[in-house]
């Protein structure tokens, strides 16, 4: 309740989540509004987290939360600046991450319909999280990683050597195999299969 009435005073509107929060307040109140904040978590004998506490002045500045970019972006259509939300690159980089472990070497002893299911699972999932917003250069970041990787992995797999004309061509990997393509027109496929 104290959060909202020191909101309602400085003009501002808390978002919370679990143990994060951002503040969003008119310009020239962001100094008042992070004391006030720390004054609370003092009553509330809880400690506010120094690294990860900042003023960020948008559009100028960008900041992260739940997993997104918010700040200043650009429609790839008109090139018209709006303030928008993006996976953040820690969100992307641990999905690549993920995607990796799935398709190590020591992996290769399973059978290639459980790997590409788990694949599948994880890259809609976290499609899904991120469907709002701008997504679409992250979209195609995790089809540039993930189908090529699968490919190596098929390869390892199976002893197959590099040919001059490629093995596992992309309409293979997403066709016969099914591989989830998220970028472009494969986002409707990614859905329809969920």
């Amino acid at each position: 309740m104290e959060e909202v009435r020191a909101g309602k005073s400085l003009g501002s509107r808390i978002v919370t989540y679990a143990d994060d929060l951002v503040i969003l307040c008119r310009r020239g109140k962001a100094e008042q509004a992070l004391q006030q904040m720390r004054e609370i978590m003092g009553r509330l004998k809880l400690t506010v987290s120094e690294e990860k506490t900042r003023i960020c002045k948008v559009p100028q500045e960008t900041f992260d939360f739940l997993g997104y970019t918010f700040g200043r972006l650009y429609s790839p259509k008109t090139g018209k600046a709006y303030i928008g939300m993006r996976p953040s690159k820690k969100s992307i980089k641990r999905m690549v991450e993920k995607v990796h472990a799935m398709t190590e070497r020591q992996t290769s002893w399973q059978e290639t319909t459980e790997v590409v299911g788990k694949l599948n699972r994880s890259l809609r999932g976290w499609a899904n999280y991120f469907k709002v917003g701008s997504d679409s250069d992250a979209y195609r970041t995790l089809d540039n990683y993930t189908a090529p990787r699968l490919r190596w992995w098929l390869r390892f797999k199976h002893k197959v050597r590099r040919k001059k004309g490629g093995s596992y061509p992309l309409s293979h990997l997403y066709g016969y195999f099914g591989l989830v393509r998220l970028s472009a027109r494969g986002r409707e496929q990614a859905w329809a299969k969920a």
